[in-house]
């Protein structure tokens, strides 16, 4: 019998894509649903980025450079200088999404077996990444109750051993959208410089911060230029999903020759990505100002409708756009299917991520769900409303 490879086997799940078949099956019975599972924004891709690739007129749509077109990069480097960040063209390598970027990274500072470090819950992803490139993810619980602040450092400081290799943050937070403070950065600053560790930072979400707080980036820490990897992308910044084109920023000359290797293994990244990434990157800065409003504008209507759900409870976060809610249910992979297969209020359903998927450890996340606030303000009022109706009658409610 033909046999299927173990790392196949062991290779996840999406959490946040999971739930799919049973969309669309519900999709085909005439329900609305509004997915809230996924971060694909509705707001408008700049124009800028759209007409490039409209007006792109060259006769052969050929291999860029392994680390991406130069011009990109350079125009990166001015992107970077604007958010106090000195860098140098032959210090960034693009590639096919922050995902491959990210890959890049564990295989070229990693070993198998080897271990990374992530507060969890975490992206779901990374998971799949890790699995990919055969290491394994200790994880640092955080606790809602905190609104998944940056766990103690000595809970850190317990889990590094010999095969510790790194420690991943995402910030702000992909599912929790906690943004970590300066004291937070330095705290992991510390540790990394104790311990020779590499300090991983996914920043995609970087310009989407609230509440009159600013992003700390790892790249600003002093004494670990060398440790640190910047993982970024124009998926979010410019609600360009699809364009799959992010890239791995290091200032150690030794990591980007190694990632280098990897990346010519590949040959290049995507053409018309780069077209579009390259000229996202002149979006006008009110285009900013006015996605930070309505995003500023969900979050509240999410969390302000969530924390008036008897038994529901979600912390405020100050970053990215999403939050993690705890809920009165018994398994938040059954009450997401459930939502899909066996339940609508006025012909409407509401898809959710369950945060189950969004942890490593076994149990964790059973009563939460991931929300994405990527609709509009009245969209995700009538799925307040929806969630609202569906915990009323709900068989696997926990009573309080």
């Amino acid at each position: 019998m033909l046999k299927i490879s173990k790392k196949g086997q062991l290779m996840p799940e999406s959490p946040i894509r999971k739930l799919v078949p049973y969309a669309e099956a519900a999709r085909a019975r005439g329900i609305k649903i509004y997915p809230l599972n996924i971060g694909q924004p509705d707001i408008e891709t700049p124009d800028v980025a759209l007409n490039a690739v409209r007006n792109y007129d060259q006769k052969v749509i050929a291999y860029s450079h392994s680390a991406g077109n130069i011009t990109l990069r350079e125009k990166l480097v001015e992107y970077y200088k604007t958010v106090d960040i000195d860098v140098a063209a032959d210090q960034i390598i693009v590639g096919a999404g922050a995902s491959e970027a990210l890959l890049f990274a564990f295989q070229s500072i990693m070993d198998p077996e080897d271990e990374v470090i992530i507060p969890e819950p975490f992206y779901a992803n990374y998971i799949g990444f890790a699995t990919n490139a055969g290491i394994n993810i200790k994880p640092i619980f955080s606790d809602i109750e905190s609104g998944f602040a940056l766990p103690p450092i000595e809970d850190f400081e317990k889990n590094i051993t010999e095969k510790t290799k790194a420690i991943l943050i995402c910030n702000p937070n992909n599912p929790t959208g906690y943004l970590y403070s300066k004291e937070e950065m330095e705290s992991l600053r510390d540790i990394v410089k104790k311990h020779n560790l590499f300090l991983i930072a996914d920043e995609v979400y970087r310009e989407f911060t609230y509440d009159g707080k600013t992003h700390y980036s790892a790249m600003y820490l002093d004494g670990i230029e060398e440790n640190v990897i910047l993982i970024d992308s124009v998926s979010k910044r410019y609600s360009a999903c699809g364009v799959r084109l992010g890239w791995l920023v290091s200032r150690n000359s030794l990591l980007i020759d190694t990632v280098m290797k990897f990346a010519q293994a590949r040959l290049s990244p995507p053409t018309y990505g780069q077209i579009a990434a390259e000229a996202a990157v002149n979006t006008p800065a009110e285009y900013f100002v006015k996605v930070k409003e309505e995003y500023l504008a969900r979050r509240n209507a999410v969390v302000e409708g969530i924390n008036n759900i008897d038994g529901a409870f979600c912390p405020n976060p100050e970053g990215a756009f999403y939050v993690v809610a705890r809920l009165p249910i018994d398994d938040s992979d059954k009450f997401c299917q459930w939502l899909l297969e066996d339940f609508n209020y006025e012909g409407q359903t509401v898809m959710f991520a369950p945060a189950s998927g969004f942890y490593s450890t076994p149990g964790k996340g059973k009563d939460e769900v991931r929300i994405s606030y990527v609709l509009k303000v009245e969209d995700l009022k009538s799925s307040i409303k929806v969630l609202d109706e569906a915990l009323k009658v709900y068989p696997g409610r926990k009573q309080a």
